[in-house]
Order: structure tokens, then C-alpha cells, then sequence
């Protein structure tokens, strides 16, 4: 079949061999050009990969040469046209942060995993934590609390003991991370319509730093999250190892 693919890798030697043997039998095409983006890496190279290609409508499809490798298909050098054609399609939206430091300064990025709050020194953070402008809890005694999205929620979320949310659920979680009070909270699912505003209390004693997947701001003082309707990205996995499956599997894993 005729298909144009551009191949990105991790920069490791595993992922750099592979590109440039999948490069001489398949061709290569620049991403501009590409039907396809084929993504040669573990779980961080294909959350850089989504970000940088989400303005671009451009499906990705991965392949593991990392170690988790949960958001990537098993790597496979044949029939990579075949098995492209043939992926299930999943389509993931981001969650958008704005945070406001405290020297004013505001600040945005996206999050396909989660966005997460963490204190910066041994102080625990002091987080007030509010939904759709109602407050929820006034005070939170914390070392930090993050907004997962279905596809993020195996990730830090199930590690913070977080809910794992089916794939395709309009859901999100709010975890908190080693809560010291209210001991016992456990967090909440939100609909993904749900608008989260964490508000640091007494950040200059207690500084927090904020997370949107990989890229950080430190000294936060208030951090608005929500899902951003306007952005999505199609990631493609092999029929019968698709990302819903891997979410529902990971509930039986012990």
C-alpha cells in the first residue's frame, strides 16, 4: 500500500539502530510529509512525540525500544504498512494547565498524562483545592496533589494510589500525593468537564512547584487545570492490544 511514515527516536542506541533500519526498508518521509508518525522509543519519547505533533493532525503509532513501553506497540520490523493500516485508533485530549507563580508571572502547557503539584523543600505543602469555582476541600496537608487523565491514570496516578479510568470514560482523577490531612482522603473522579483550581497556601514557606507532564514551574501559588476540548491527537496500537485493553488489563495486574 502506499503510505508516507516519518520515524522519530529516543536518543538511544536501541532506538537510533532501529530508525535507521526501519528508514532503508520503509523509506523516509519528513513529518510534514508523513501520513504516519512511527515514534521508536518507550512511554517518554511518545509523550514527547504527542506533544509536539498535536497541532499537526498526524496519527502516531509507537514502538517500544524503551522499557515500559505501555503507550507503544510490541516492536515488530515487518509488515509495518500492514499493521499501520490495520491499528485500532485512539483519540486522547490534553488536559490544559495555566499556572500563576509568585512573582505574577502566568504561565500554560499541556498534559496528556497528568498535571500534578509537589512541594519543593522538606515543608509540606498547604494546597486549597476547588471544582467549577466551589471549594472542596479548604485545606489540604500534602506533599502534592495531580489531575490524571484516563490515558495518564496508570501512570504516577495508580503509584499515588489513584483510580485507573477506562480509556474512552469522560473521567478524571484527583489524587492526592501522600496526604497528611485529611489522612484518609483518597481523591475524587471528576467529569472531564470539570474545572480543578489548587491555590498554594503560604507559598513563600512552603514552596510548590508545578507539573504538566514534562515541562515545570517552580514557586506556583495557584494552578488552574481542565480539559482542553479544542486539541486531540489519534494514537494507533495493534488490534487486540489497544490502549483500553492495556487500561483494563492493568486493573487484574497484581
Amino acid at each position: 500500500m502506499s503510505m508516507k511514515v516519518a520515524f522519530v527516536a529516543a536518543p538511544t542506541d536501541s532506538a537510533r539502530r532501529a530508525r535507521r533500519r526501519l528508514e532503508r526498508r520503509y523509506g523516509a518521509s519528513t513529518p510534514e510529509e508523513a501520513d504516519v508518525i512511527v515514534a521508536l522509543g518507550g512511554d517518554g519519547l511518545m509523550l514527547q512525540t504527542l506533544h509536539k505533533f498535536v497541532h499537526d493532525n498526524k496519527a502516531i503509532y509507537g514502538m517500544n525500544r524503551g522499557s515500559v513501553g505501555f503507550l507503544t506497540n510490541a516492536f515488530v520490523e515487518d509488515d509495518l504498512f500492514d499493521r499501520i493500516a490495520k491499528a485500532e485508533r485512539t483519540e486522547i485530549r490534553p488536559l490544559r494547565m495555566r499556572a500563576q507563580t509568585r512573582d505574577g508571572a502566568a504561565h500554560e502547557a499541556l498534559a496528556f498524562n497528568d498535571v500534578y503539584l509537589l512541594r519543593q523543600t522538606f515543608q509540606t505543602a498547604k494546597l486549597r483545592v476547588s471544582v467549577d469555582d466551589i471549594v472542596r476541600m479548604n485545606e489540604l496537608i500534602c506533599d502534592g496533589v495531580l489531575v490524571a487523565t484516563p490515558a495518564g491514570s496508570t501512570a504516577y496516578n495508580l503509584s499515588a494510589h489513584g483510580p485507573i479510568l477506562p480509556i474512552n470514560s469522560p473521567l478524571l482523577a484527583l489524587t492526592p500525593i501522600s496526604a497528611f490531612r485529611p489522612r484518609r482522603w483518597r481523591g475524587a473522579i471528576l467529569p472531564k468537564e470539570a474545572r480543578v483550581r489548587i491555590e498554594v497556601i503560604e507559598p513563600e514557606k512552603r514552596p510548590v512547584s508545578a507539573v504538566a507532564d514534562h515541562t515545570e514551574f517552580r514557586d506556583v501559588d495557584q494552578v488552574d487545570v481542565e480539559q482542553d476540548t479544542e486539541l486531540s491527537v489519534t494514537m494507533l496500537f495493534d488490534p487486540g492490544h489497544n490502549l483500553a485493553d492495556r487500561v483494563l488489563a492493568e486493573q487484574f495486574s497484581y
